[in-house]
C-alpha cells in the first residue's frame, strides 16, 4: 500500500520516458502526463493506493524457441487469457472490503493513466530493475500488476530497495540495444513495442534483431537472476495455451483474419489484429531462411494490406536467390500502388546484390 502523494520520482521517470517514446504511437503518453504523474489528478480523493502483483512465472524456458527459425516465438504473458480480466477480478474482490467499510475504490488495470511500476515500487512489492521492469525478491521480473484506489486512509508499506546489485544480465541479452543506460528504456527499440504497438513497417535495422520473435520479448525478464526464487503459477487461468508453445511459421502465414481472430480470441495477440501479427511472422520467417516457406510468403504478395505486403517482400528478398527476387520484382512492381511496398521492393533488390 502507498500514498498518491508518496512517489515524487513519477513525474522524473515519466519525463524519461516521453523523451525515449515521442513517436507517432506514443502520443496517448504525452497526452496523458499529468493523469500519469500524479495519482490525485486522476482522482483528487483517493487517500491511499492498494498495489497488487500476480506472478505469472512460467513452468517452462520462454527463449528454448528461440533457436528453432521454423516456429515462432509468442512473449509469456500472451500465450494465456488476457491478464486484465483475470487480475480486475481479484481487484475486486480486494476493493470490496474496502467498499464494505464505507470507503469508495475505484479498480484499474490498464484502463487509466497510472504509473503501476514506481507505485508497486513505492507499495513494497519489489524494485524496478535495470530493465525497467518491476522485480519481486519472491516472484522475479514476472509479475502482472493493478491498483485501487481508495479514499480510505491506510498505513503505508515500505517502499521497495534495489537489489539488481552490478548484475547487467538484462541489459546485456537486449537484441535491439534498447536500453541507453541502466533504468532507462528507449521503447522505439523495444521488441515489444515493435511487434506489439508499432503500426507501420518494423524498421530496418530491427528486423533481423527480431529472430523470431513474433509477438512480445522476454529476454530481458527471463534472465534475471531473481527468477530462480520464482514458482511456477499455478492459477489455472494464467496456464499457458498448449499450442502457443511451438507455433509453426507456416500455419500462422495462412492466417486470414477470421482464423487470426479464432485462434487468439480472449488472449492479448487478439487486440494488436491480423495484418500487425502476420507482419511479425513474415519477419521471422525471412530471418528463418527456410525455403519451404517461400510459397506461403508469396502467397501473401496479394494480401489486401500494404503492411503485409511490403514485410512478405522483405521475406522474399532473404529467402529467393538475386534472379529469383529479381524475377518477382520485375512480375510485380509496376502494379503496385502503395508508397512503402514499392520500397520495400526496391530496397529488397539492393539487399540480396
Amino acid at each position: 500500500m502507498t500514498t498518491p502523494d508518496s512517489v515524487p520520482e513519477l513525474r522524473e521517470r515519466l519525463a524519461a520516458h516521453l523523451a525515449a517514446g515521442r513517436h507517432g504511437d506514443m502520443d496517448w503518453m504525452a497526452e496523458t502526463a499529468d493523469r500519469r504523474a500524479d495519482p490525485r489528478v486522476l482522482w483528487p480523493e483517493a487517500k491511499s493506493i492498494v498495489m497488487l502483483g500476480m506472478s505469472y512465472a512460467p513452468g517452462f524456458d520462454p527463449l528454448a524457441t528461440l533457436d528453432r527459425p521454423e516456429l515462432g516465438t509468442i512473449s509469456v504473458y500472451a500465450r494465456m487469457k488476457d491478464y486484465h480480466d483475470t487480475i480486475k477480478g481479484r481487484l475486486k474482490q480486494t476493493a470490496g472490503v474496502l467498499a464494505a467499510s464505507g470507503a469508495e475504490v475505484k479498480v484499474f488495470v490498464d484502463t487509466a493513466p497510472v504509473m503501476e511500476k514506481p507505485l508497486a515500487a513505492a507499495a513494497g512489492l519489489g524494485w524496478q530493475g535495470k530493465h525497467t521492469v518491476l522485480v519481486s525478491r519472491s516472484h522475479g521480473s514476472w509479475l502482472f500488476l493493478g491498483a485501487i484506489f481508495t479514499t480510505a486512509e491506510l498505513p503505508p508499506d515500505e517502499p521497495g530497495t534495489d537489489h539488481c546489485g552490478s548484475c547487467r544480465r538484462c541489459l546485456s541479452i537486449c537484441p535491439t540495444d534498447a536500453f541507453p543506460q541502466p533504468y532507462e528504456l528507449d521503447a522505439r527499440r523495444c521488441i515489444a513495442y515493435l511487434t506489439i504497438e508499432h503500426k507501420g513497417p518494423i524498421p530496418r535495422e530491427f528486423r533481423a534483431p527480431m529472430g523470431n520473435r513474433i509477438y512480445g520479448c522476454d529476454d530481458c525478464l527471463a534472465v534475471c537472476p531473481w527468477n530462480r526464487f520464482a514458482a511456477a503459477a499455478r492459477d489455472a487461468k494464467l496456464a499457458a495455451r498448449a499450442e502457443f508453445a511451438e507455433p509453426r511459421l507456416a500455419d500462422l502465414l495462412q492466417l486470414d483474419d477470421a482464423a487470426f481472430r479464432a485462434l487468439f480470441a480472449g488472449t492479448p495477440v487478439k487486440r494488436t489484429g491480423r495484418d500487425r501479427f502476420i507482419r511479425n511472422v513474415l519477419i521471422a520467417a525471412g530471418n528463418a531462411g527456410l525455403p519451404s516457406l517461400v510459397p506461403e510468403v508469396e502467397h501473401l504478395l496479394d494480401d489486401a494490406s500494404a503492411l503485409v505486403r511490403g514485410a512478405a517482400v522483405w521475406a522474399l528478398s532473404r529467402l529467393l536467390s538475386r534472379e529469383a527476387f529479381d524475377a518477382a520484382r520485375q512480375a510485380r512492381l509496376s502494379s503496385e500502388t502503395d508508397p512503402l511496398v514499392v520500397e520495400e521492393w526496391t530496397f529488397g533488390k539492393e539487399a540480396t546484390a
